[in-house]
C-alpha cells in the first residue's frame, strides 16, 4: 500500500503509548434535536478536496431582495418576524403535541433524524435494502450501515480503509457495496455478511466510484489519471482505463440506467460520456458550466443528465444532442442554492430533484414545473451528499458536520407553505378531480383550464404507454421543452 501523502486529510487515528495504531471512536449517538459540535482543530486535506469544497456565498442584490420576499414563505424559518399570526398559532399548537417520530417542524411539518455515530466528514449516503437500511461513508475512514428505523448503526465494515473514504456505493439488490478512499484503493464487501470480497489498487487517488444498475462493473474517477476506471465487479479485471479523459481531474462518474454508458464530470468544466461496448467517447460538452461541475445522475430512462456545479446552478441535458435549455423549466434550477452545489440526485420516477449545497441546505426541486419546492435546512455545515428512497417518502443527506439527516417528505406536497411558494413563483393551485391533491400548473400556461388531474392520476392513466416506455411525467415535460426548443 503506498504511503498516505503529507497533505492527505488526517484520519480519526490515533497513537497510543505502544505506538500501535488505534482508531478513536466513541459511543454512537441518537439525537432529535439539533445541537452544535465543538469547533474542530482545522486539518490538512489534498488540494482536490480543498477545491471541491470551494464555495462561493456572495448574493447579488436581486437575490438579496427576492430573499427578503420570499422570507415568509421560508418553511422551515421558525420564530421569523415575518410569520403571518395564523402561522404562528399552528406553530404554538404544534408544538405542544408529542410527535412519535423524529423533530416535528411545526410550520413545515417536515420530520427529520439526526444520526450520529462518524467523528469526521460524512462523504457519501445511500438507501439500500429496501429503504430500510442507510449506507454511508466518511473522512474517519469508516463505512457504516445503518438501521432507517432506529437510526442505529449495524455494522462497521472491516478490514477499514486507510484513509478517509471519498464516496461508496451499493448494487440495484443490496447484496454488495464499493467505497473508494485516499489510500488509493477500491473495497468491495458482502453487505450482509459484511465480509470483504476483494481490494483493489490504484497508482492514483481514486475520488469516486459507483456500481453499474446490473451490478456487473465498478466505475471509478481518477484524480492524477484525469480519467475513468470500469472494472469488472466479480474478478477485478479491468474492462477500460481511459486515461486523459478529461484536461483535470475528474471529480464524479455513474453509469447510466443499461450499465452501457458512463457520465463523467471533471474540474475542467466539461461533461463525457463513455460507451462500454464500443470503447468510444460518444458526447462532449465543454464549458458546461462557468466553474467546475462537481456531481452528475442520471435520470431512470437515461435520456437525460443532471450535473451540479461550484458556479450555485443545476443544469439537466439532454444525452442525446448535448442540448441544455436555459428556459422553461430548466432556468429556475439555476436559481436556488446560495453556494457552489455539492451533489444531486433524482427521483426514481423523476418527478423531483434533490440537491445540496455549500449553503449548509438540502434543495427539493419539482422536475416537471421547474421550481425549488422546498429547503430543508438544519445542517451545521456543507451538505456533502444526498440520497432519496425508492418509494419516495424519504431524503438523506450526509455533512461535513458529521452527521447524516434522514427526512420525512410525504406530505411535502400538502405543506400549506409550500402551496404559498407556489403561488410566489407565479403558479396556480389546483385540486385534482381524481384523488383530491393540490397541485399546480404555470399561470401564462395555454389552455390551463384542460389540466384537471395531478401528475400522478395522470401517470396512473398512462400505465399501459408507460410499460412500453419507461419516461415519467417529468422527463415528458422536458422532453417537450427540448422538442419546442427545436422548433422554435
Amino acid at each position: 500500500m503506498a504511503s498516505q501523502p503529507q497533505d492527505t486529510p488526517s484520519s480519526a487515528k490515533a497513537q497510543n503509548e505502544g505506538g500501535k495504531t488505534v482508531l478513536q471512536r466513541s459511543d454512537v449517538q441518537l439525537s432529535f434535536v439539533l445541537t452544535r459540535d465543538g469547533v474542530h482543530q482545522p486539518r490538512k486535506v489534498p488540494w482536490v478536496t480543498l477545491v471541491r469544497a470551494y464555495g462561493h456565498f456572495k448574493l447579488s442584490l436581486s437575490e438579496a431582495k427576492r430573499g427578503r420576499q420570499l422570507a415568509s414563505l421560508n418553511p422551515l424559518a421558525l420564530g421569523s418576524d415575518s410569520a403571518q399570526p395564523e402561522n404562528q398559532a399552528m406553530s404554538e399548537k404544534l408544538q405542544g403535541e408529542k410527535t412519535s417520530w423524529g423533530d416535528h417542524e411545526p410550520l413545515s411539518k417536515v420530520p427529520f433524524k439526526i444520526m450520529k455515530g462518524h467523528q469526521h466528514i460524512v462523504s457519501s449516503c445511500h438507501f439500500c435494502v429496501d429503504d430500510t437500511k442507510l449506507l454511508s461513508g466518511s473522512y474517519d475512514c469508516t463505512v457504516k450501515l445503518w438501521d432507517a428505523v432506529d437510526g442505529s448503526v449495524v455494522r462497521n465494515f472491516e478490514p477499514e480503509p486507510g484513509a478517509p473514504v471519498l464516496e461508496c456505493s451499493v448494487t440495484a439488490d443490496s447484496r454488495r457495496i464499493v467505497a473508494a478512499s485516499y489510500d488509493k484503493t477500491v473495497r468491495a464487501w458482502d453487505l450482509e455478511t459484511g465480509k470483504l470480497l476483494w481490494k483493489l489498487s490504484h497508482e492514483t487517488f481514486v475520488v469516486s466510484c459507483k456500481f453499474s444498475p446490473d451490478g456487473k462493473y465498478v466505475v471509478s474517477g481518477l484524480d492524477v489519471d484525469r480519467g475513468i476506471c470500469i472494472t469488472d465487479a466479480e474478478d477485478t479485471t479491468t474492462v477500460s482505463h481511459i486515461k486523459d479523459h478529461h484536461r483535470m481531474s475528474v471529480t464524479s462518474c455513474c453509469f447510466d440506467p443499461d450499465s452501457q454508458r458512463v457520465a463523467s464530470v471533471s474540474l475542467d468544466r466539461s461533461i463525457k460520456i463513455w460507451d462500454v461496448t464500443s470503447q468510444a467517447t460518444l458526447l462532449t460538452i465543454t464549458k458546461a458550466h462557468t466553474n467546475a461541475i462537481s456531481n452528475c445522475c442520471f435520470t431512470f430512462s437515461g435520456h437525460f443528465l443532471c450535473t451540479s456545479s461550484w458556479d450555485k446552478t443545476l443544469k439537466i441535458w439532454n444525452v442525446h444532442t448535448g442540448e441544455f435549455r436555459n428556459w422553461g423549466a430548466c432556468v429556475t434550477l439555476m436559481q436556488g442554492h446560495e453556494g457552489s452545489v455539492s451533489s444531486c440526485h433524482f427521483a426514481r420516477d423523476t418527478s423531483f430533484l434533490v440537491s445540496g449545497g455549500f449553503d449548509r441546505t438540502v434543495a427539493v426541486w419539482d422536475v416537471g414545473e421547474g421550481y425549488r419546492k422546498l429547503s430543508l435546512k438544519g445542517h451545521n455545515d456543507w451538505v456533502m451528499d444526498v440520497a432519496v428512497s425508492n418509494n419516495k417518502k424519504w431524503i438523506l443527506s450526509a455533512s461535513k458536520d458529521k452527521t447524516l439527516r434522514l427526512w420525512n417528505i410525504e406530505e411535502m406536497d400538502q405543506i400549506p407553505l409550500v402551496i404559498e411558494y407556489k403561488k410566489a413563483l407565479g403558479l396556480k393551485v389546483k385540486q385534482c378531480e381524481e384523488c383530491d391533491r393540490p397541485f399546480s400548473i404555470y399561470g401564462n400556461d395555454i389552455f390551463p383550464e384542460t389540466v384537471t388531474k395531478c401528475v400522478f392520476c395522470r401517470m396512473d392513466v398512462k400505465d399501459l404507454s408507460a410499460e412500453a416506455s419507461p419516461s415519467s411525467e417529468g422527463e415528458d415535460s422536458l422532453a417537450r421543452e427540448c422538442s419546442q426548443g427545436e422548433d422554435g
